[in-house]
């Protein structure tokens, strides 16, 4: 169990490069298009807005493969780090919403699971 959850963090901390890719206009994906808009294209951040929160897709897939690294070598912080960057995951999730559904379940599942309620 604790090599799948690891290995689910660093997949899931991989996943989050498109939201750096895109929004920190690195370069320009098939089916997701630079936005500078949040919450269903309800507040407009703007370029820097958006460049910022497209960082903090970096730092949030950053932090989940550590975790998945600090899991594997039984770290003991790994399950508060885990939980802070699934809480955090979970908002930037919400913020960039539609496109970022599936990762909210998975950020969901993820802090059910360590909190033990699943």
């Amino acid at each position: 169990m604790r090599i799948a959850l690891a290995l689910l963090f660093l997949i899931h901390g991989i996943a989050h490069l498109p939201g750096f890719i895109v929004l920190a206009r690195v370069a320009t994906m098939k089916g997701m298009p630079y936005r500078t808009t949040i919450l269903g294209g309800r507040v407009d951040v703007g370029d820097i807005g958006a460049r910022t929160i497209g960082l903090l897709w970096l730092l949030a897939g950053a932090a989940f493969v550590a975790a998945g690294i600090g899991l594997y070598a039984g770290a003991v912080w790994w399950r508060s780090g885990a939980l802070g960057v699934a809480a955090f995951s979970l908002v930037l999730g919400i913020l960039c919403w539609p496109e970022t559904r599936i990762g909210v379940v998975i950020n969901a599942v993820i802090i059910a699971v360590i909190l033990g309620v699943v």
